[in-house]
């Protein structure tokens, strides 16, 4: 038998010889020196002589890199898959072909499959920041690994990276995807396990959504709650900009909708304006919500208009009606108004973290529940949280009720425009107003110091 000192002192010669091991194994020594393992063995049928078996080689690599034990464990493989009845050729042919596939299956092109598939069901927005996500967080780092190579401590170390910058959401939202691509390997047979299904439970904790401040936060009595509303509404359209961005702040306060659902309001969705009973239609796809819930068949969120919110789309209507967007982008016509644009207004006009756009819907609920409660209708909250657009507790009742107890909530919607907006001048009162300050006059301190309406 053959040990390393053995193997080490053998020489070329000027033809190629064999020297035996064990059970067929054997070193094929060149006449430069190499030496290479080989194995002899039978299997099948001769194809010249029927009669006799099949003389085969299988080769194990070339000595050191394939050490002595690793060439008798590569043999007795061998002869365990003789034995099952299987050629060692074939079955190595095989393990190739499917390591030389793994090898090809990449995380990154994993991840393109299913991308390809997950975005059919996600808006355009979502998907855009999914896959920015992987390629700013992920593909960098193990982008070009085959996919079975890759192990939860390598993911780990991605996901700390992501928390270390104070990134904590998006670390657990980089696992669940991880995941998702992991799953979709799996199920096409590239993978057999998930080693990112566990790591949510060695993450950071998720930090508590903090909720977005409101001008009505802290403040308990009713005609406060008004009184600081209606002022700082009244605030904000006595700065000076654009009279699309006061206007698109008043119906936002009038609606009470999300600001990302007003932003991407089109003018198609609005129907009946010159009627008794003005809709605006947003669509369940444009609505917050897992993707059962932007699939819902007739899932949209229907918003009755109270005369005021009316008023205020016929003057927008001669500035973008021939757009798709009411609210369009200064720079971009076909992308609609940053929630930025919005906000900026507000932390103009002195509402720095006291209030943001999407603190009109903490205003609506909190204000008219407590006027129905007052009226004695208090049952009608579970009306106003349909008006918010609330996910429903109950998928088939939500959508059963997403037209129900329409004729309530218009009266609603007329009565808390009245309240909001008793006082204010038309919408057109801010067309031809300036946009900006001038470099000299009055500042933006003494301005805004006197722009609250009469009465507001």
């Amino acid at each position: 038998m053959l040990s390393d000192a053995k193997i080490k002192a053998l020489k070329g010669k000027a033809t190629s010889y064999r020297v035996s091991d064990a059970g067929s194994l054997y070193l094929q020594v060149s006449p430069s020196g190499g030496r290479h393992w080989r194995m002899n063995y039978s299997y099948g049928r001769s194809a010249k002589d029927p009669t006799k078996l099949a003389q085969k080689t299988l080769s194990f690599g070339s000595y050191p890199a394939v050490t002595l034990i690793e060439a008798r464990k590569r043999r007795d493989d061998a002869k365990a898959q003789l034995a099952a009845g299987n050629d060692p050729a074939i079955e190595k042919k095989a393990a190739h072909g499917e390591r030389s596939e793994a090898n090809a299956n990449t995380l990154r092109l994993v991840s393109e499959r299913w991308f390809a598939l997950k975005k059919k069901t996600w808006v355009a927005k979502h998907a855009d920041k999914v896959w920015a996500s992987l390629v700013e967080n992920v593909f960098p780092e193990i982008g070009d690994l085959p996919i079975t190579s890759i192990k939860a401590p390598r993911l780990l170390s991605i996901l700390n990276a992501v928390e270390a910058r104070g990134a904590v959401e998006t670390a657990h939202r980089l696992r669940q995807r991880l995941s998702g691509i992991f799953s979709y390997a799996i199920a096409a047979g590239i993978a057999e396990n998930d080693p990112a299904a566990s790591l949510g439970k060695v993450l950071s904790a998720k930090p508590r959504v903090k909720p977005q401040p409101s001008i009505i936060d802290g403040i308990r009595d009713q005609p406060g709650r008004i009184e600081a509303t209606r002022a700082m509404l009244a605030r904000c359209e006595g700065e000076r900009c654009r009279a699309t961005t006061k206007l698109a702040l008043r119906l936002l306060a009038l609606t009470a909708v999300r600001p990302g659902e007003l932003g991407g309001a089109r003018w198609a969705e609005f129907e009946g304006l010159d009627g008794d009973a003005p809709i605006w239609r947003i669509p369940a796809a444009r609505m917050k919500g897992d993707e059962g819930r932007k699939h819902e068949v007739d899932g949209d969120h229907l918003v009755p208009l109270a005369p005021q919110a009316v008023a205020i789309l016929r003057v927008l209507k001669p500035l973008t009606g021939d757009l798709v967007l009411v609210f369009p982008s200064e720079r971009h016509l076909h992308k609609p108004m940053s929630e930025n644009t919005l906000r900026q207004l507000l932390i103009r006009a002195g509402y720095y973290q006291r209030h943001v756009p999407h603190g009109f819907r903490a205003a609506f609920s909190t204000i008219v529940n407590e006027r129905l409660k007052e009226q004695g209708r208090g049952d009608d909250r579970a009306v106003v949280d349909l008006m918010l657009a609330h996910a429903p507790s109950n998928r088939v009742e939500g959508a059963y009720n997403r037209a129900a107890y329409m004729p309530r909530r218009r009266e609603i919607a007329r009565e808390w425009a009245d309240v909001l907006l008793e006082g204010f001048p038309p919408p057109d009162y801010h067309l031809g107003q300036p946009m900006r300050y001038a470099a000299s006059g009055p500042g933006r301190a003494e301005a805004s110091a006197n722009s609250s309406y009469p009465n507001a």
